[in-house]
C-alpha cells in the first residue's frame, strides 16, 4: 500500500521524470478503482496523483495533462530549473531521429545539459579519469567532445573497487558505407575498452532502421554485416567484444528477449509517446524498440558473457541525441531489480555544409565517407566545407577568420590529436595568420591517412571475422 509518509516530494525530477511518473500513477489509480480495491489504498494512490500533479505545475508551469508530454521550454534541470533561470531553448531540435540549430555555431550544449537533466563533464572529472585510469585522458574528454554524463562518478568508485563494469554502444545501419562522423563513438569506446580492460557489446539495431527507413529486411541486415567491418576496423579486442544483429540475437537468446518483455510491461504508451513522440499513426513496432535498444544495459541479457549475473554496471558511450532511449531505461531499471546504464555524451559531428545539422548518410555530399578515395576526401572538403573566414584575402587578413563556425577547424578538433598545434592554428586562423585555404589544406592532410589506414584495416576484416565477433561466446575479462 502506499503510504504519503512514504513520498519525499518529486520537485527535484525532470519534468519528463515527473510527467512520466504521473501518467504511471493515473494508470494506478485506474487499475485499482477497476479491481475495486481498498477504499484506503485508492485514496492514498490519488493523494499521491495530486501531489504530484501539484509538484509537474511547479516545475512546468503547465497542468499535466494525460498523453501531452511538457513543452521543450520547460524541459528543465534535475532540479526543475533552467540555467540562471531561463527556459529559452532556441530554436534546436535533438533527439534520436533528428538534429538540427538555427545556430551556425551549433547546438546549445549547456542547454541540452540543463534540458535534459545530465551532468556536465568538468575538469574534475577528467582529471579523476586520468587518476583512476593511470592514462592521459582522450582528447575527446579534454576538448569537451564528450562533454555531458549520467553517473560517471559512479562507474569510477566501482572500479576502484576494483569490480568490473561493462561498454555498450551500437550503430544503426542504414547504408553500406559509414561516414567519419560515425567512427566518434567507437574510437572513443576503443580507447574505454583499451584503458579500463573491459569487456565491450555492440548492438546493430538492424531491425530500428526496418522500422524507420524504407529498406528491406534484407537490406538492413546486409548493412549490419559491413557496418560491422568498419567497426572492427576501429581494433576492438575480438577476445572482449561481442558485436550482435538485433535481427539474429533476438531469436537465439532466450535471456534477452524476457528482459525486452520486462522492460516493456512497466513502460506505458503514454511514456513513450511523451519520451519520443509518437503518434497514433506510427506502427507499433516504433513504439516497442525502445526496449529492445534498452536490454543490452543489463548484463543478464547476455548469458554466455556474464552468466546469470544481473548487477554488473553498464557505461553507454553514444551522442547525445540517444539519450532518450537511456532515460526511459534509467527510470524502469530499479523498478525490475537492475542498476541504472552510467552514460557519456558526445557533441554531433557536423555536417560539412556546418554546424546546423549533423552528418547525413543519405547525402554523399554532406559527409567525407570511409570508402572515399584521397581526392575525393580533398574536393568535398575544399568545395563543400563550410567556412568561417571573410570575404576577401584582405578582410581575412584585417579581421580574421570564425573558428566556432568554420567546419573545417571543428573537424581538426575531433582528428587532429596533437594539442599545442591546435590551438596554433586556432590562434593563427582567428588573427588573420592563417587563411581558409591552408586551414582546409591541413584537414585534407590529416584526414587522408587516417581514412586509408582505417581503408586498409578494413580490408583484412574477413565475413569470417566478422562471424568470430558475432558469435555468442565467453570474453576474456575479470569480474
Amino acid at each position: 500500500m502506499v503510504k504519503m509518509t512514504d513520498y519525499q516530494g518529486d520537485a527535484a525530477k525532470s519534468p519528463l521524470e515527473l510527467f512520466e511518473k504521473l501518467t504511471e500513477q493515473g494508470d494506478k489509480v485506474r487499475s485499482l478503482k477497476s479491481a475495486k480495491a481498498e477504499k484506503a489504498e485508492i485514496d492514498a494512490a490519488v493523494q499521491l496523483l495530486l501531489k504530484l500533479k501539484v509538484d509537474y505545475k511547479k516545475v512546468t508551469g503547465q497542468d499535466y495533462k494525460a498523453g501531452c508530454p511538457p513543452s521543450e521550454n520547460s524541459l528543465g534541470s534535475e532540479n526543475g530549473l533552467a540555467a540562471d533561470g531561463n527556459n529559452d531553448e532556441g530554436d534546436d531540435e535533438v533527439n534520436p531521429w533528428s538534429v538540427s540549430t538555427n545556430n551556425a555555431k551549433g547546438v546549445d550544449y549547456d542547454k541540452l545539459i540543463v534540458r535534459f537533466g545530465s551532468s556536465k563533464i568538468d575538469q574534475a572529472l577528467v582529471d579523476r579519469i586520468e587518476k583512476v585510469t593511470g592514462r592521459k585522458p582522450h582528447h575527446f574528454l579534454r576538448r569537451g567532445i564528450f562533454f555531458s554524463h549520467r553517473d560517471m562518478h559512479q562507474v569510477l568508485d566501482t572500479y576502484e573497487k576494483h569490480k568490473s563494469f561493462f561498454l555498450y554502444t551500437g550503430r544503426g545501419p542504414s547504408s553500406q558505407a559509414m561516414h567519419v562522423g560515425h567512427l566518434i563513438p567507437f574510437i572513443f569506446t576503443k580507447w574505454l575498452q583499451d584503458v579500463f580492460d573491459i569487456p565491450l557489446v555492440v548492438q546493430m539495431t538492424d531491425d530500428e532502421k526496418y522500422l524507420w527507413k524504407d529498406l528491406t529486411l534484407e537490406q538492413c541486415h546486409q548493412f549490419a554485416m559491413e557496418n560491422a567491418k568498419d567497426i572492427i576496423a576501429c581494433g576492438f579486442d575480438v577476445n572482449k567484444t561481442f558485436i550482435f544483429s538485433d535481427l539474429d540475437y533476438m531469436g537465439a537468446s532466450p535471456q534477452f528477449y524476457r528482459n525486452v518483455v520486462k522492460i516493456q510491461k512497466h513502460v506505458t504508451f503514454n511514456q513513450v509517446k511523451g519520451i519520443f513522440g509518437f503518434t497514433d499513426s506510427d506502427c507499433i513496432g516504433k513504439i516497442s524498440f525502445p526496449a529492445i535498444q534498452a536490454a543490452p544495459s543489463f548484463s543478464n541479457s547476455f548469458p554466455h558473457i556474464f552468466g546469470d549475473k544481473k548487477d554488473i554496471q553498464c557505461l553507454i558511450p553514444c551522442a547525445i541525441d540517444q539519450d532518450p532511449y537511456f532515460r526511459m531505461t534509467r527510470d524502469v531499471a530499479p523498478r525490475i531489480g537492475y542498476p541504472k546504464p552510467a552514460l557519456l555524451h558526445s557533441t554531433f559531428f557536423p555536417a560539412l555544409q556546418g554546424a546546423q545539422t549533423k552528418m547525413s548518410a543519405s547525402d554523399a555530399n554532406s559527409s567525407i565517407f570511409l570508402t572515399d578515395t584521397a581526392k575525393q576526401i580533398k574536393n568535398k572538403i575544399n568545395k563543400y566545407a563550410f567556412s568561417g573566414g571573410k570575404d576577401t584575402v584582405e578582410e581575412h587578413r584585417k579581421y580574421g577568420g570564425n573558428v566556432d563556425v568554420d567546419v573545417s577547424f571543428m573537424y581538426l578538433t575531433f582528428f587532429l590529436e596533437d594539442d599545442e598545434k591546435l590551438e596554433k592554428i586556432r590562434q593563427d586562423y582567428t588573427s588573420g595568420a592563417l587563411l581558409t585555404g591552408e586551414l582546409k589544406k591541413t584537414l585534407i592532410e590529416t584526414l587522408q591517412p587516417i581514412i586509408a589506414e582505417h581503408q586498409e584495416r578494413r580490408k583484412q576484416v574477413t565475413d569470417e571475422t566478422v562471424k568470430r565477433f558475432m558469435t555468442p561466446r565467453p570474453l576474456n575479462f575479470n569480474l
